[in-house]
């Protein structure tokens, strides 16, 4: 595989930084689909930032599906995986965030309308239920919704969801 590296080369240079020294965490709270994880996974080495899993997970890490869905990228991932919420609560990453955004279709504010910061957690439910209540209620004032016009959408694809949210962090990291 890696003598096709070189043909997906940047043509162009882009005016765009990463926080390498204090990247975002991407924050999967039992994730159940090993394609979204896969793809989440590539976008974290897309843009430097780390991946949190926390169990259960409803796959194994060598799924075949997650595999494929991360290409060659598992290297250049920094994965972590925590027991459970409360154990990333205590871990130093949860500790070292200036934030820790949850993203859930219960959130009062947009994320258009957050300051991320450099080293912000952000935190996503798994596919079929999202965030627990218990979770929801750690953080009252921090549960963030991305916008919807059509009532009868339930909640955007995990995967989806993360990468329009790291985009728009780094968008504001980069103002």
């Amino acid at each position: 595989m890696s003598e096709h590296k070189n043909e997906h080369e940047r043509r162009y240079d882009l005016d765009f930084s990463f926080p390498i020294e204090n990247p975002f965490k991407i924050v999967l709270v039992e994730p159940e689909i090993p394609q979204n994880t896969g793809n989440i996974a590539r976008l974290s080495a897309a843009t430097g930032s780390e991946l949190h899993l926390v169990e259960p997970l409803g796959f194994r890490l060598n799924d075949r599906s997650l595999k494929r869905a991360g290409l060659d990228y598992w290297d250049g991932v920094n994965i972590d995986r925590h027991s459970d919420y409360n154990t990333f609560l205590e871990s130093s990453t949860a500790k070292n965030s200036p934030n820790i955004w949850l993203f859930s279709t219960a959130g009062t504010r947009s994320h258009f309308d957050i300051d991320f910061l450099p080293g912000d957690s952000l935190v996503f439910g798994s596919e079929s239920h999202g965030l627990s209540d218990e979770i929801l209620g750690m953080h009252p004032d921090n549960i963030i919704q991305i916008p919807m016009i059509n009532d009868n959408v339930r909640s955007l694809n995990l995967a989806n969801s993360v990468a329009i949210v790291i985009y728009e962090a780094l968008r504001k990291y980069n103002r």
